[in-house]
């Protein structure tokens, strides 16, 4: 017949399981601050959103705010440059993609301000299709930020945006 022993706990026993309670809390202590400044410090994640007040911008006005260190255009279109923007074949473009694509609300369009060859600033109401021009190596983008001539591979890019309300837009 089999008998079971049972081997009562010795304060060895008690010593070693302390012991690795101890050394766990103590990397955990250790490694905590490593793992957390990792993560961003408050004024980047300031950054990360911005809330810009549209209603005062006038039609066909274009106004420059600054977002993660990069320059924003937000365009308040006509009709007429809605409408240059929607009748582009896009299959004539370098990039194709369509102005609703691009829009939300089609009266706002709202882009990073950053060409897409170098990095330079482009010049907003420039260029033969009214839209942006950057000087350096002439890029040629419409009034939709896609890109019509010029060394640029891409349009400009879109940000992440929604809006709150009719007259408020949270960029980011």
């Amino acid at each position: 017949m089999a008998s079971a022993t049972t081997v009562e706990p010795t304060r060895r026993d008690f010593l070693f399981i302390a012991t690795g309670a101890v050394a766990a809390v103590g990397a955990a202590a250790v490694v905590w601050p490593l793992i957390n400044q990792m993560s961003p410090d408050a004024s980047t994640l300031a950054l990360a959103s911005t809330e810009v007040d549209i209603g005062a911008i006038p039609e066909g006005q274009i106004i420059t705010i600054k977002w993660r260190g990069k320059p924003v255009f937000i365009s308040h279109r006509t009709e007429k440059e809605i409408k240059e923007a929607e009748d582009v074949n896009i299959a004539t473009l370098p990039d194709p993609q369509t102005d609703a694509a691009r829009v939300q609300k089609p009266q706002w369009l709202i882009v990073i301000g950053v060409c897409t060859h170098l990095g330079c600033i482009p010049l907003g109401h420039q260029g033969e299709y009214g839209g942006w021009f950057c000087p350096c190596h002439g890029s040629v983008y419409d009034t939709s930020g896609r890109i019509r001539k010029g060394p640029a591979p891409r349009n400009l890019a879109v940000p992440q945006y929604t809006f709150l309300t009719d007259t408020k837009v949270k960029i980011g």
